[in-house]
């Protein structure tokens, strides 16, 4: 809603959760991040004073009662956000289905006073919560008669409340789009498809890798995606008939083509047209016997579940478990049951029972071979990841490309960022498939400069979305000192439209080029910026292409650090991130890695504030936590230096704990990119691509294009639930130009979400969450706004 902005703050200290008791359980299949959802319950829980308690091995520990539903204290959820899988427990149960089951779970729930759950699982787990919550005062007055409780325990248990929060790798339940779990396996599934393709490519061999998803084709899709591979199988998207033909065809073109390996990714749901399973051996032996390949099949199975939760999934997890806190606090008898989730960058709360229908809903088009209205149930981002994906791996015969004669060119500037590849690789495949003729511009504004700037094809971004760094390579130098030289080359290759691929130079390059437009009829041509950068600076997005796998990187190092802490007791370290002026690796490293505290630029700190700091770590050494992290943005304030900090603690410390210091420095911007920034990267800049053309066609006048108005200069961001173009002259306003960062940014608001899992007292506005919403059915036209 437009007056969204204008509400009054909503502050969580008016919360109280005094004498209401949580129980928190794990059900189903399950994910990495579930321990960090259950740590965010049991520590928001504890801060609002409520009594919260663990229910052990699932809805079995609910049935079987005694030491399976315990109380639980802050130490109690101490070092589990770094481990994979579920600390409390997760298990089948039939008894809960019967309602003589349900019956035992009430009274060993109202024994201990509890009627407040959240549930951590899939769609089933879900489903059975909510059909508890209608039994509920049934269950009740049937206890009452058989005298096993009270009637005055009957009018004060009344109402249970349950919100649930969806733990699932598959990312298969509608409503949610990210389900818990689901980044991490992407992550897996990416170490993996990695792997393989040195070795492939040595024997030129032929893999067909069958990743889970019974009912979902999402991993499929998704990892499919993000490394090129050359034919996907799914349950939602069947092949047509005679697929068998054009796979092979498409796998002997790309051989002639000298790529020397073929990745085919099995769904294990996979069916073809006639609802008949398509498995990784039929796929094998087909290839096989028509083409001789040498091919192999790897069965990922359950390693997809395992392993450390990535980044995304602390972060994710640790959001919605403290905004199920606070829908348990605000639930009444007349709200329903809910899930809270993410939509885009927002959490929001959806009634529970709308999203399950939902999903089931899919499963029944799937079943009847509705395809393209289960594509559709799926949601934008499905769909998106699924149109990218057709965009991108099948190369039209040349004489069926439509040709515009028109010529784009494609840079990177700044420093480098995992994920630029891939963009690059999208916007060369998509501006080919329009018609456009590509250039590669290499090292960024000065090498367009000296004119180093060639024709690149489809074949030349082959492989390119797992590469780190930037293979056109890049530079921070600004165009302003070429405009001359720069005006000449784009007049001798005839360049029509400009994509730059960047961080914060970028945006002010573009700015400087678009000033230029007076000088230079040259720079009247289509530009826009596609944000990468590891600093996740750039004005108009919520995120840039880099800063995820910065994050992973740096969590990955935290997580190292705390364990070295934690063998020698009574240590603390000092982390120094990168991300100039911009606190957005700090703040967020901290949350996914558990820091105590995070110093940033954007909150201007003092020296009470660090002495207040001290204090606390000496607090928690007390306890049986006996080490502490700290996480400092290299250019937090430029008196307290890392070296400061370090050197303070170390004498305030004496006697309590020593301290170490470490700076992550360059290892922040290097490494493989991340699942999220190969396919953010991949969907930005086809996006962006598609916007070029349209502005060509649109400044295109009497044989020439001319484009000299503010929306011919545009960023593409994403903010909040969609992405959308921006021209750069409105951003200007948005910018803080000495210090490289915009003047407002949207993770600032998770900042007491970070203090309070530390364990210190804050002020913190809720407003935004709290409005239950329903799910919504999106129309075909409205898949074009944009979900990642």
């Amino acid at each position: 809603p437009a007056g969204a902005m204008d509400h009054q703050p909503k502050f969580f200290e008016n919360l109280s959760g005094t004498g209401k008791a949580i129980g928190v359980l794990t059900s189903g299949g399950d994910a990495q991040g579930m321990n960090a959802a259950v740590r965010a319950v049991v520590r928001m829980g504890i801060y609002v004073k409520a009594k919260v308690y663990f229910v052990y091995e699932g809805y079995q520990g609910m049935v079987d009662g005694g030491d399976n539903i315990v109380e639980v204290s802050w130490e109690s959820v101490s070092s589990i956000l770094q481990v994979g899988g579920t600390v409390i427990g997760s298990a089948r149960c039939k008894s809960f289905r019967t309602r003589e089951g349900r019956l035992q779970a009430a009274y060993n729930l109202v024994q201990r006073g509890i009627t407040n759950l959240c549930v951590i699982g899939g769609d089933g787990s879900l489903t059975g919560a909510n059909l508890f919550r209608e039994e509920w005062s049934g269950l009740l007055e049937e206890l009452a008669q058989k005298g096993k409780i009270d009637e005055e325990a009957v009018k004060k248990y009344a109402y249970l409340n349950i919100v649930g929060m969806v733990g699932s790798i598959d990312n298969d339940f509608c409503g949610t789009d990210m389900t818990i779990g689901t980044d991490s396996a992407l992550h897996r599934i990416i170490e993996v498809v990695d792997a393989i393709v040195t070795t492939a490519q040595s024997h030129q061999r032929t893999f067909v890798l069958e990743v889970m998803g019974r009912h979902c084709g999402y991993l499929a899709l998704v990892s499919a995606l993000a490394c090129g591979a050359d034919w996907v199988f799914i349950p939602e998207y069947p092949p047509k008939e005679g697929w068998e033909d054009s796979m092979c065809v498409k796998l002997s073109e790309n051989r002639a083509r000298k790529k020397r390996l073929n990745i085919i990714i099995v769904a294990e749901g996979a069916i073809d047209c006639h609802n008949k399973p398509i498995t990784s051996e039929k796929v094998k032996d087909l290839v096989v016997q028509r083409l001789g390949f040498d091919t192999r099949v790897t069965i990922l199975g359950h390693v997809q579940r395992g392993g450390t939760p990535s980044a995304f999934d602390r972060i994710l997890a640790s959001r919605m478990g403290v905004e199920a806190v606070l829908a348990l606090l605000e639930a009444t008898p007349a709200t329903p049951a809910c899930v809270v989730s993410l939509s885009g960058n927002q959490a929001v709360r959806l009634p529970l029972m709308e999203c399950v229908q939902m999903t089931q809903e899919v499963q029944k088009a799937m079943d009847e071979g509705r395809f393209l209205e289960a594509v559709r149930l799926r949601g934008r981002s499905f769909e998106n990841n699924l149109n990218t994906y057709k965009l991108l791996s099948h190369k039209k015969p040349d004489a069926e490309l439509p040709k515009t004669n028109f010529n784009v060119a494609v840079l990177n500037v700044g420093a480098p960022a995992a994920g630029m590849n891939a963009a690059v690789r999208a916007a060369v495949r998509v501006g080919i498939t329009e018609g456009h003729k590509m250039f590669a511009v290499i090292d960024g504004f000065e090498g367009f400069a000296k004119g180093k700037i060639k024709e690149i094809t489809w074949g030349d971004v082959g492989g390119w979305t797992g590469q780190g760094g930037s293979i056109l390579g890049t530079k921070r130098t600004l165009p302003a000192k070429y405009l001359e030289k720069i005006a000449d080359q784009m007049r001798t290759n005839n360049i029509n439209a400009l994509m730059v691929i960047g961080g914060f130079e970028a945006y002010l390059g573009l700015l400087e080029l678009s000033a230029a437009r007076e000088k230079y009829d040259e720079f009247c041509v289509p530009m826009v910026m596609v944000p990468a950068t590891v600093s996740n600076n750039v004005p108009g997005s919520d995120f840039s292409i880099g800063a995820d796998t910065a994050l992973n990187t740096i969590t990955d190092t935290c997580d190292r650090i705390k364990q070295s802490a934690s063998g020698t007791k009574r240590r603390v370290f000092i982390i120094e991130t990168m991300g100039g002026y911009c606190g957005y690796l700090a703040n967020m490293g901290a949350l996914a890695a558990g820091a105590d505290a995070a110093y940033i630029f954007e909150e201007q700190f003092d020296i009470r504030e660090l002495q207040a700091n001290v204090e606390h770590l000496t607090e928690k050494m007390k306890t049986s936590i006996q080490r502490g992290l700290v996480l400092r943005n290299e250019n937090c304030n430029e008196n307290y230096t890392t070296d400061f900090i370090y050197q303070l603690y170390s004498e305030e410390g004496k006697g309590v704990f020593d301290c170490r210091k470490n700076v992550l420095g360059h290892m922040q911007q290097g490494g493989a990119p991340s699942p999220f920034d190969r396919n953010f990267g991949t969907k930005i800049s086809a996006k962006a691509m598609q916007w070029i053309s349209k502005k060509l066609k649109e400044t295109y006048r009497k044989g020439k294009v001319f484009a000299n108005t503010d929306d011919s200069v545009c960023l593409l961001g994403m903010r909040r639930r969609n992405l959308v173009f921006q021209p750069l002259a409105e951003l200007k306003d948005e910018t803080d130009f000495v210090h490289r960062i915009p003047k407002e940014q949207w993770w600032l608001k998770l900042r007491p979400l970070m203090k309070i899992l530390a364990k210190y007292k804050t002020s913190y506005d809720v407003s935004d969450s709290g409005q239950l919403e329903h799910v919504a059915m999106h129309s075909p036209k409205e898949a074009e706004t944009g979900a990642i």
